[in-house]
């Protein structure tokens, strides 16, 4: 069985940091302490208050032998969890749709997508990037996300809303259409303490209290988006997913937005046309799961395994990093079709890998 991590993290180290302070000096550079970095004159992570991140130095694992340093280092990993290709996702990298200034923004989408692509070149194929965009300033996002599909770059991270508009904002469309012409699949992640907007996290100042809510609501609220807003009606090869919330979420809303459409979905003018559970059924709907989930079984028998796709999350301090794949190599209750899938061969449609 080959096993495809479909969200996995590259911790970028000092390089791509001192390369963007170098780059852009008024705009980026070392707090004081060391605990974060000030980019526009703010935290990054910002740690404390109202939706609080993680502290820099506990958001990585501590785990005995785990080296994520280096590409090297990350293969060695996943040779340990038995993990064959990891897609990459940012850590860093995800504040790139929170940048204000125009051109700032623009330069450090191009600086990550190059860095990244740069980092997986030497892996053979087993270690691909995911892009970032300045999705916040109109077109030179799509020329981003151009450019970096030809630096090789299998998907684009996507934020679960922006500052003041839903992922179904129609000024999004030529991003959405630009995606589907470049077969470019859209990856949604949030990440508390980045400065991307809250969604209900900002009644607490506790990280692990926001840990627990910031990630389920962040995908809630963009699937509602997506489907309720007519997304995938407009754009109906596109394909997204919504991670780091595990799976277990998705069929109770699923089946709250089925209500929704079957009793009111016509007070939403110009938006959905069909049933939620066929957006998933084409092809427009992926997840990941966390593979020791006691629901899975439950969500297969409910939605079907098509969608579901393993992940990681390393090298977090919240992954199982080096038993992350245990449960789905060896968990009685799913059937091996369903496990082959879910370990791989989903994730290899999702992101086109070879």
């Amino acid at each position: 069985m080959r096993i495809i991590d479909a969200d996995g993290h590259v911790a970028e180290g000092a390089s791509l940091a001192v390369e963007a302070m170098q780059r852009w000096p008024d705009f980026i550079a070392p707090r004081s302490d060391g605990r974060a970095l000030v980019i526009e004159g703010r935290n990054y992570p910002e740690s404390e208050g109202p939706g609080a991140g993680c502290p820099r130095e506990h958001g990585l694992s501590r785990a005995p032998g785990i080296d994520y340093t280096s590409p090297e280092g990350v293969l060695g990993d996943a040779d340990r969890d038995h993990i064959d290709t990891m897609v990459l996702y940012p850590s860093l990298g995800l504040c790139a749709p929170t940048l204000e200034d125009p051109e700032f923004a623009t330069g450090f989408a191009r600086l990550y997508n190059q860095w990244i692509a740069d980092y997986c070149r030497s892996s053979g194929g087993r270690l691909r990037g995911i892009a970032v965009t300045p999705i916040e300033h109109g077109a030179v996002a799509i020329d981003v996300m151009r450019e970096a599909k030809e630096l090789g770059l299998v998907a684009t991270h996507v934020p679960p809303a922006l500052k003041t508009r839903n992922l179904d904002h129609p000024d999004l469309d030529p991003f959405y259409a630009a995606a589907v012409e470049l077969d470019m699949p859209l990856g949604i992640h949030g990440a508390p303490g980045m400065h991307l907007p809250k969604v209900g996290v900002d009644r607490f100042t506790n990280y692990i209290q926001v840990h627990c809510v910031s990630f389920p609501f962040d995908q809630m609220t963009a699937m509602t988006a997506l489907i309720s807003g007519g997304v995938f009606d407009r754009h109906p090869d596109l394909r997204v997913a919504f991670l780091e919330a595990g799976v277990g979420w998705v069929p109770f809303f699923i089946d709250r937005l089925h209500e929704h459409f079957e009793k009111r979905g016509d007070w939403i003018e110009g938006g959905w046309r069909r049933d939620p559970q066929e957006y998933l059924r084409a092809g427009n709907i992926w997840t990941t799961c966390e593979p020791e989930e006691p629901i899975l079984p439950g969500v297969i028998d409910v939605l079907g395994d098509d969608f579901i796709m393993f992940a990681s999350d390393y090298p977090h301090w919240d992954g199982e990093w080096p038993h992350s794949t245990e449960h789905l190599r060896n968990r009685p209750d799913i059937g091996d079709e369903s496990r082959a899938k879910i370990g791989g061969l989903n994730a290899q449609r999702f992101y086109a890998l070879n």
